[in-house]
């Protein structure tokens, strides 16, 4: 059962093209690390007073919902923000892209430099870039929060909190959940600050006969 609490975002990933960029903001130790059952997508018997079609992020537990109707959602597996770097709100898809070029913030860049990683002004998209697959930009007010959900080319991250503040899923998770949410889409990010709102949810676990059966 899951409680009301959630998320962190902040600005793009952490890595660059090769394992050396992305050395600060990920430990070694757990690059290799299978993915946990739990974090693999689900149809789930959920509850909530948000709207079908809303996005809620719940970065404590580092699941993301995709609300469906009563009593159903689409949970995924996620890897989140770094401590310092969570955050809440509630946010809209302001654009999306596939394959999306990646551009560090300039303090990140900073950041990284100052431990040695030179990361790039700008990454083309591709299998190597650290956005993965599929990106929506998530804007607040018209405006660009600097904060996204996006694939990753480090699937072992997902479950942990390793990354500057986006949602990061498995490249086949973003590309699903990319398919179903277009631009306007509301996402709550449930995490530090409670700046989410009066939002409730309760996830109330595996949907069996939707596993066996579909629909």
């Amino acid at each position: 059962m899951m409680a009301v609490m959630m998320a962190s975002e902040a600005p793009a990933q952490s890595s660059g093209a090769r394992p050396a960029t992305t050395a600060s903001d990920v430990a070694p130790s757990v690059r290799n690390r299978a993915v946990p059952e739990k974090y693999k997508r689900r149809m789930v018997r959920f509850s909530t007073n948000e709207a079908p079609g809303t996005i809620i992020v719940d970065t404590h537990n580092k699941f993301l919902y995709y609300v469906e109707g009563k009593n159903r959602a689409t949970r995924y597996g996620i890897g989140v923000g770094r401590e310092g770097f969570g955050w809440s709100g509630v946010v809209k898809i302001g654009r999306k892209a596939e394959w999306p070029s990646w551009t560090p913030p300039a303090e990140m860049r900073r950041r990284e430099a100052a431990r040695g990683h030179i990361l790039p002004a700008v990454q083309k998209g591709g299998p190597d870039n650290p956005l993965g697959a599929r990106a929506m930009y998530l804007y607040k007010g018209g405006r660009d929060t600097i904060f996204r959900i996006h694939g990753t080319n480090q699937p072992w991250s997902i479950g942990l909190n390793l990354s500057s503040g986006c949602i990061r899923m498995m490249n086949k998770d973003v590309e699903h959940l990319y398919s179903r949410a277009p631009v306007g889409t509301k996402v709550v990010v449930i995490g530090p600050g409670n700046k989410h709102g009066d939002v409730a949810f309760e996830d109330r676990g595996i949907d069996i006969l939707r596993t066996l059966f579909g629909g």
